[in-house]
């Protein structure tokens, strides 16, 4: 769940009744369900999507990145615009254009339609997700808030595995030779069920704080750079990495260096400086960024290397990789209830850990197996990649925040998010891009020989984190405020 980026403000008292205040919970949690499911589910559809509207390979890179790039730019000044427009009335907003949005992409008739519309889809729900926990705060007391809480955790880790599976299910049904269609139409119905009770439970006023301001050029800044950034990343390979990709990176590291030194001298800073001066803070972040690179790097090839290399239908991939899901799905429940309060650091050592030994077990498994794959010889990797990856999402964001103070909480975890959506996307184009170039020409050779090298890479990288993690405090603090 997304954290409003202005948490500072001491919460106006709640007037409704303990049921109106669950109910918005319900609102809160649909909305942050439907942003999981479409930052995930169209993995799986990817093939699907280009076989039927056509475009190059790059096309599902483009699908899936469209969505997280536009949602992790949109974090950054949402909880802002948030304060100053009141937060009912941008999550009401939010939900009605992801709903307009998800119908846009189910009725695409091209792929530029499709990623025009996944875009619009990611800035709608930047808008609506960062709104959502500073409503719940405002409608629970103190005494309910941690049991209103104690779900959702767990709840966003489900639901982001179960996405893959079921994409699977719904292209296999087929409905109404509708194809990939209904994995985005699915949203609809429940969009619109969202709007109605939201209308009205949503309190009128969520806890906003008139004085903030946005600060238009840090956030050109920020923007500009990031989109200059991940454009050439997706882009580049499939036209031969002209002068200009190059030039559009450097450009982005010049931004970026701008951004950072607007920060220092701005009145209203997007980002909170004090924060970079905590090494929790800075290195809990490159943590997520390594970790949300290769997750998504994972997910993206092994879905092609099973549906386009080994020529396996949708849901038979979905049900391949149900063993991931399980893993994940368990660890992050055990996490949640016992692991991260109890052994503190230990928790994301031993995450990272098995999820490197997941993955080099999936290198081991698809070099030694590319003549005679099947499911159950992925089972044991798969099963250990989603458990070791599935300790880390719980404890990682209170590692992260712990010790931030009431000033500082709510921007960072606002950051977090973004870097999360952003490094997906940054996993999605720069991995997806390696994946791509080593194929070459198609064969099962070539998407083998892709595999293995994208999952020793990813195992790098998890690696990293790894080593990373040693700089963090032995058990999280208790976040302020």
């Amino acid at each position: 769940m997304s954290i409003d980026q202005r948490t500072s403000q001491a919460p106006i008292p709640s007037s409704l009744p303990l049921r109106t205040a669950w109910l918005v919970l319900v609102v809160v949690v649909l909305a942050d369900l439907m942003d999981l499911i479409d930052s995930s589910i169209a993995n799986l559809a990817g093939p699907s999507i280009r076989s039927d509207l056509g475009g190059g390979q790059v096309t599902v890179q483009w699908v899936l990145s469209a969505y997280t790039a536009a949602f992790a730019l949109g974090l950054v000044t949402s909880g802002r615009l948030g304060d100053l427009l009141g937060r009912r009335r941008l999550f009401l907003l939010g939900m009605t254009g992801f709903t307009l949005a998800s119908l846009a992409c189910g009725l695409a008739p091209d792929v530029v339609f499709l990623i025009v519309a996944r875009t619009l889809q990611g800035l709608f729900g930047s808008v609506m997700i960062p709104q959502g926990l500073a409503l719940v705060k405002v409608v629970f007391p103190p005494q309910h808030l941690r049991k209103a809480l104690a779900p959702v955790g767990p709840l966003m880790g489900l639901t982001m595995v179960a996405g893959p599976i079921l994409a699977g299910w719904l292209l296999h049904l087929d409905l109404y030779g509708s194809q990939w269609r209904p994995i985005f139409l699915i949203n609809v119905p429940f969009g619109v069920a969202a709007l109605l009770l939201g209308r009205r439970v949503l309190p009128r006023h969520g806890g906003e704080d008139r004085t903030a301001r946005l600060d238009l050029t840090g956030v050109a800044l920020l923007t500009a750079a990031s989109a200059l950034l991940i454009v050439p990343l997706i882009q580049g390979r499939e036209l031969g990495w002209p002068a200009w990709t190059y030039v559009m990176m450097a450009a982005a590291v010049a931004l970026l260096a701008l951004f950072v030194v607007s920060q220092r001298h701005s009145s209203h800073p997007v980002i909170t400086p004090s924060l970079f001066r905590k090494r929790s803070f800075v290195v809990g972040l490159v943590i997520v960024a390594g970790f949300y690179a290769s997750l998504s790097g994972f997910v993206l090839v092994i879905n092609l290397l099973l549906q386009q290399g080994m020529h396996w239908t949708p849901l038979r991939t979905g049900l391949t990789l149900i063993p991931w899901a399980l893993g994940t799905a368990v660890a992050v429940l055990l996490a949640g209830a016992v692991l991260a309060e109890k052994l503190g650091r230990a928790t994301l050592h031993l995450g990272l850990s098995l999820a490197v030994a997941g993955l080099l077990a999936d290198w081991w498994t698809v070099a030694h197996w590319s003549a005679d794959l099947t499911v159950w010889k992925l089972t044991p990797a798969l099963l250990l990649t989603g458990f070791g990856s599935g300790l880390v999402f719980v404890p990682l964001v209170d590692f992260i925040i712990g010790d931030a103070t009431p000033e500082e909480v709510g921007t960072g975890a606002g950051l977090l998010n973004a870097v999360q959506q952003f490094a997906g996307a940054i996993g999605v184009a720069a991995l997806g891009t390696v994946f791509l170039a080593r194929v070459g020409h198609p064969s099962v050779h070539s998407y083998f020989a892709a595999a293995e090298l994208v999952f020793a890479i990813t195992a790098g990288l998890n690696l990293l984190t790894l080593l990373l993690v040693g700089l963090l405090p032995r058990h999280a603090q208790q976040a302020h405020g």
